[in-house]
């Protein structure tokens, strides 16, 4: 590998790396809790992994690749909630332009976030689904822990879902006590049936 191209790769790196320092601004609205960008992308690629499998049919590698660099831009251009997106226009194409110039596979990784965007693709329906699922999850933890309004963002989160196997797994998500994964180990099934 030439020096200059594994320089750029390096560049490239350190450039999504600071999605672990990047934080979802959404969650000042909420009133609680704090995600860092990376943290969303890995709860986004498990929900994708768990839908791609259920639905059957899917390429599975360009799904989970997706998931992983839909958010990218992020790095440049941070991340922007619904009041934000009101009043500030984000450059995102240019964005992506600028992050894959001269890189290895940069063309894959533009058209990867076009497909994301476009929401058309069975791919990138069910990544957008999945992205969605991560923050369902996420405000169901909150909901379950003491914030009374994660409630109300529940039912926009819900709508955006498209996929049969995505809407069956919310209503599983939003039937379980966040903890239930390892509390019904400790204190048994019986326990979540008489209702934490």
């Amino acid at each position: 590998m030439a020096e200059n191209t594994t320089q750029r790769l390096a560049r490239f790196l350190f450039e999504g790396s600071m999605l672990k320092r990047t934080w979802r601004t959404g969650y000042a609205f909420l009133g609680q809790g704090r995600e860092s960008v990376a943290a969303h992308t890995f709860g986004v690629m498990l929900c994708a992994f768990v839908l791609g499998r259920r639905a059957g049919g899917v390429d599975m590698e360009r799904l989970l690749t997706m998931c992983l660099v839909h958010d990218l831009p992020e790095a440049r251009i941070g991340d922007a909630n619904a009041v934000h997106k009101r009043y500030v226009v984000r450059q995102e194409e240019k964005a992506v332009a600028d992050m894959v110039k001269s890189l290895p596979d940069g063309e894959y990784i533009s058209a990867l976030i076009e497909e994301f965007n476009g929401g058309e693709t069975r791919e990138a329906i069910l990544a957008r689904d999945a992205d969605q699922l991560d923050m369902l999850i996420s405000l169901k933890e909150h909901l379950d822990t003491g914030s009374p309004d994660a409630a109300i963002w529940i039912p926009y989160v819900r709508q955006r879902l498209r996929t049969r196997e995505a809407h069956a797994l919310a209503d599983r998500i939003l039937n379980e006590h966040w903890a239930s994964w390892w509390m019904s180990e400790l204190l048994g099934e019986d326990y979540w049936d008489k209702g934490p």
